[in-house]
């Protein structure tokens, strides 16, 4: 049936609706007029057309589609609407002004600094560059999501740019090495004739199995081909760095690493007591943790650090002060976990490798690390420190040999008294940091030390001379490029003064009844003729009583001498609970009860008490708690462990003890007990290392007061002979005791004697063998010294008794009339 379709425009609505135009129909029997609401509600007639087939679809009224209004019928009222009035939400009236465009300014011009305010560009600016679409991925060689990847073989290698890790043009940057200047040019390769190849058949030739990379002739990266890299020190520890320590670290590096000589990779560091040599090691080892020639790599994995056990902790803590506690985690064995712990934690440190190497330090005492040798034996050291490394200088040791049987090549020994006298020790510890450097000892013996030997002889012909001067010229020439040494005086530009006396006491009347009577008693007579056994008892007996009667029992040590005891002396095994000590029956224990009462009366400062007998330590420690002084205790006793807490209360500026007694064999080494600015050391040793490494204590970096040091010496007596063994420079061998073969070794008939002697009468024994020319001859110094020589006590400040007024120290000047004190030697460090 033709039907046309005629679009209409209703009434309320926004779209056109179709209205069928039927044709030929009757209209009386199909118009229907109908009234349908709108959205205006009015009634409007609107024609209403139907066919046979539609007329079930078009007898329900016409919906618009999308209209907002209820078309639901419901009983219910309408919902009133509820007015809102948002006038004065925001803190405005309606008597304030509408803003002004002057207000507006004002606004911007005090927000121009939270909000800053642009000047437009140019035109000629803005549209200068070329229209470019606006891509994501500019960059062709970026990734790409959505890009496919390449096929197999046409993938590009990632290209990382090669930088060292610190800046070398900062500010604090210190260059270790450059490889513009210490790289050495390469040798050119040379060709090899294939004249002789030509003849041979290519059948005869086996045949090679390419690469993928040859046939597609990509060339393979070599190891040369890496660029390289400056290595420099880490600015925060270079910032704290002093001249003399960046030397040194320089000096280190460049040992270790091969630059000096290809095949020699260790060296001694043997600055004296005080230069920082502990800073400069762990600058030397943090770098070589973390950088090396070749951009991204380190140099070493692992490093180990030998030490006393008392320096343990410190060590501990000291990578902690100047690297940072995020910085670096060092294996520290300090006695605290067992036996099969220990072993535990060595096996596993030791199978660690690259990432999983979490400790890479391992700090050590020299005898741990010798019981655990094994644990370690296999695995491969980067580094190895040995602090107050002249503990090996017994070739023969057990020690020496563990720690020489270890897979370390870069071996560094820190040591501020190395022994150059000896030419056996000199020759262990050069053999330990560069084996192989001198041969065997054999050769050593027979190419150096039998020539030099017999060049100093006395008799020694003018050749025997000349060779050895070649001899000894020829060594130094070898060993003197892994060697650096400095001395205290170029702590003088960063510390304060320091003022070191070696202080003469006279005997108390007791102790010279009972000295007189020992080295007169027919025992000792008959080990000066030859026919006694133990001269290093005698001499034990000797130096305790010069330190005080109390360290002797007197009944057995001086059998008969009852006579010689004062009306009030009852022996310490009589005395019952009255064990106080009794300083008048001492010299020396007399000066110090007064200096310990002056320090505790009119200054604030603190003392180091040092002794090499703990019987002396514990004379000490009653004396202080007779006097009611505050004081700490140091010695071989002591838990490795508690040590460190110890020094560390000590340094404390508001701990109430002033009083710090430590044993020179326990603690004389690398101790830092700057908390103090005082220090006696009551007794020589034999030794000259150990009493520098002793008075080394409180005058190093990190001192803000004048130091004061006294040696005190008992006047006369063997100590005397003792100090004067150190002061003429003998060879340390001549100078060290170990046992009683030792002492008939290196002293003669004559010697002992001298010994055994006593010089009554005089103020310093030592003073009347320089032949001094700056004193008068009752010792009073009328010329000051010009020029004072550390080692030389000849040229050192000499005061007798009734001189001392004028010295700088307020507690020697108090001893000025007092019969004790006899003479002084001082020593200005600048």
């Amino acid at each position: 049936m033709p039907c046309d379709t005629v679009f209409e425009w209703r009434r309320g609505s926004s779209r056109a609706f179709p209205i069928p135009q039927i044709n030929n129909l009757d209209w009386e029997s199909t118009v229907d007029v109908a009234t349908t609401p709108i959205a205006n509600k009015e009634n409007i007639p609107v024609k209403r057309y139907s066919t046979p087939q539609s007329v079930d679809k078009l007898h329900k009224p016409f919906k618009c589609p999308g209209s907002a209004l209820r078309t639901i019928s419901t009983d219910r009222p309408a919902r009133k609407k509820r007015r809102v009035d948002y006038r004065g939400a925001d803190g405005e009236n309606e008597a304030d002004k509408p803003y002004t465009n002057a207000d507006r300014l004002a606004l911007a011009n005090r927000d121009a600094n939270k909000f800053p305010v642009f000047q437009a560009k140019d035109k000629s600016t803005v549209f200068r560059k070329a229209f470019s679409v606006p891509l994501i991925n500019k960059n062709t060689g970026a990734y790409n999501p959505n890009r496919p990847p390449p096929t197999l073989g046409l993938r590009t290698g990632a290209t990382f740019i090669a930088k060292p890790l610190h800046d070398p043009s900062g500010e604090f940057s210190i260059v270790l090495y450059d490889p513009t200047v210490d790289d050495k040019p390469k040798e050119p390769e040379k060709k090899e004739d294939k004249k002789d190849t030509e003849g041979e058949t290519k059948i005869d030739a086996p045949l090679v199995h390419k690469s993928l990379a040859e046939i597609l002739g990509i060339k393979k990266k070599v190891e040369g081909e890496h660029p390289r890299v400056p290595v420099v020190i880490d600015p925060r520890l270079a910032k704290v760095l002093r001249p003399h320590q960046v030397e040194g670290v320089k000096f280190m590096y460049r040992c270790v690493t091969g630059m000096i000589e290809e095949k020699a990779n260790g060296c001694i560091m043997a600055d004296e007591m005080g230069l920082g040599k502990t800073l400069q090691c762990i600058t030397l080892l943090w770098t070589l943790l973390k950088q090396s020639p070749e951009a991204g790599k380190s140099t070493i994995q692992k490093a180990i650090v030998a030490c006393p056990s008392s320096l343990v902790r410190n060590w501990a803590n000291e990578l902690v002060k100047w690297l940072g506690a995020d910085a670096i985690t060092p294996f520290a064995i300090d006695g605290k976990a067992s036996k099969e712990e220990l072993t535990r934690q060595l096996r596993q440190w030791a199978i660690a490798s690259g990432r999983s190497v979490t400790r890479p330090v391992i700090i050590v005492s020299y005898e741990t690390l010798r019981l655990n040798v094994e644990e370690l034996k296999h695995t491969k050291i980067g580094l190895m420190l040995c602090d107050e490394g002249h503990r090996l200088k017994n070739g023969d040791s057990q020690t020496f040999s563990a720690l020489n049987n270890l897979n370390v090549t870069r071996r560094v020994i820190l040591s501020g008294t190395p022994i150059q006298n000896d030419l056996s020790e000199y020759f262990s510890l050069i053999s330990f940091a560069n084996p192989d450097l001198l041969g065997t000892r054999l050769e050593f013996r027979k190419r150096f030390e039998l020539p030099i030997l017999r060049g100093r002889d006395a008799d020694a012909s003018e050749a025997d001379r000349k060779r050895g001067d070649e001899c000894l010229s020829e060594l130094l020439g070898i060993v003197n490029k892994f060697i650096i040494r400095r001395t205290n005086d170029i702590l003088s530009k960063y510390l304060p003064v320091k003022y070191e006396h070696v202080v003469f006491c006279n005997l108390a009347p007791f102790q010279l009844d009972l000295y007189n009577y020992f080295i007169t008693s027919p025992e000792i007579q008959a080990l000066l003729r030859g026919k006694g056994s133990q001269p290093l008892k005698a001499i034990n007996i000797l130096k305790k009583l010069c330190n005080h009667p109390d360290l002797l029992n007197i009944a057995d040590d001086l059998p008969g001498s009852e006579n010689c005891y004062p009306e009030d002396y009852v022996p310490k095994e009589s005395r019952g609970r009255d064990r106080d000590i009794k300083p008048w029956y001492s010299g020396k224990m007399q000066v110090l009860d007064r200096m310990l009462a002056r320090i505790r009366q009119d200054t604030n400062d603190k003392i180091v008490l040092i002794s090499n007998y703990t019987q002396t330590l514990d004379l000490f420690e009653k004396l202080c708690r007779s006097r009611a002084y505050g004081c700490l205790r140091l010695d071989g006793t002591m838990n490795v462990n508690k040590r460190q807490k110890l020094v560390d209360k000590f340094n404390n500026p508001d701990g109430e003890e002033f009083v710090f007694l430590l044993s020179s064999k326990a603690g004389g080494c690398g101790l830092n007990l700057i908390g103090a600015n005082r220090l006696v050391l009551f007794d020589p040793d034999w030794n000259p290392a150990a009493d520098q490494q002793a008075l080394a204590r409180v005058w190093r970096d990190g001192q803000k007061k004048d130091c004061f040091v006294y040696r005190f010496i008992a006047t006369g007596t063997i100590e005397e002979k003792i100090f004067q063994r150190q002061s003429h420079k003998q060879s340390l061998s001549s100078c060290v005791v170990d046992s009683a073969e030792d002492v008939e070794r290196h002293f003669s008939l004559d010697s002992l004697r001298e010994l055994f002697q006593y010089r009554p009468g005089t103020n310093s024994d030592t003073h009347d063998t320089f032949k001094c020319k700056r004193c008068k001859p009752d010792g009073r110094q009328y010329i000051k010294s010009p020029a004072m020589l550390y080692g030389d006590t000849s040229t050192w400040n000499h005061f007798v008794n009734e001189g001392l007024k004028p010295i700088q120290d307020l507690l020697l000047r108090q001893e000025c009339g007092e019969p004790e004190v006899s003479a002084v030697f001082q020593y200005i460090s600048h």
